[in-house]
């Protein structure tokens, strides 16, 4: 006895959905996840992905048996019945995309509003900047080499990011740290004060899940918290010129007593009256 049709339809169907749901809970094509908003970020990538290979699957293999059962054979002859159309198959056919993609579309945004992105803009005026930056104390964001014991303070660490053609280069205003590389603590807060010299630039950082646009003459704040330890690229997604492709930097991600050292061992030495009456 076959199988109606539709039963068919419906096993076909589920089928492919548990199929696309397994390849998107056990294929992992993204990077090491490194930062705090990361496994939001991968949460709506196995959606998207589990989507995407049951409408890849689907798709693929109606084709190959439209190919395969409905080509024209070598015995027939003249024309064959034209089908006009049909109106439950073209439903069904619009339904499931507007589903889809209505689904899709609440869902990354719920993804977009958890990783803080409708919160309001900041003021970048230079004066809330300057206030923002204003250490509560004098030691470095709370760390200090002596003291870094237990959990990292929730204060975030500021840092001036200028990117420019074609590199990225990072100032630590509160340890006056001039780098090539971006050192910061894990665990711990981070706030980025961007700035482009000459074109449009990209701070993306992959294991982050991570990028935001650094325009000329409009400052933009990019705040995340690493949490594993290691050394991550930062690549300029953005077209900047001849040498786009070269723009790039590192990230490393310190232990907050490894981060104090850093500093302290990278602070430029201040000169002392006494020194100061030496050299003179």
């Amino acid at each position: 006895m076959p199988i109606p049709p539709r039963i068919l339809t419906l096993l076909i169907g589920t089928a492919l959905v548990l199929v696309g749901l397994w390849v998107g809970q056990n294929v992992n094509l993204l990077p090491v996840d490194a930062s705090v908003n990361a496994p939001l970020y991968d949460e709506l990538f196995k959606v998207l992905f589990s989507i995407g290979t049951t409408l890849f699957i689907g798709i693929v293999g109606m084709v190959l048996y439209s190919l395969t059962r409905f080509r024209r054979r070598s015995d027939t002859a003249g024309e064959v019945l034209a089908v006009e159309g049909n109106l439950p198959l073209e439903i069904l056919w619009t339904a499931i995309p507007a589903v889809v993609v209505l689904f899709v579309g609440i869902y990354s945004f719920d993804i977009y509003d958890r990783m803080g992105g409708m919160v309001p803009m900041h003021d970048h005026s230079m004066a809330s900047m300057q206030t923002a930056q204003e250490p509560e104390e004098k030691t470095w964001a709370g760390i200090s080499p002596a003291s870094v014991e237990g959990e990292p303070p929730a204060t975030a660490v500021p840092i001036e990011v200028t990117a420019m053609q074609f590199a990225f280069i990072f100032h630590y205003p509160e340890a006056d740290i001039i780098s090539g590389e971006l050192h910061v603590p894990a665990g711990q807060p981070v706030s980025l004060r961007m700035t482009a010299n000459d074109v449009i630039h990209a701070f993306w950082v992959p294991e982050f899940r991570l990028k935001q646009d650094i325009i000329p003459g409009q400052p933009t704040l990019l705040s995340f918290t690493a949490t594993r330890p290691g050394r991550y690229p930062i690549v300029c997604a953005e077209l900047c010129g001849a040498y786009h492709g070269g723009m790039r930097s590192t990230v490393i991600v310190e232990e907050p007593e490894d981060f104090a050292n850093w500093v302290a061992q990278n602070s430029p030495v201040k000169a002392t009256p006494t020194s100061s009456a030496v050299i003179s």
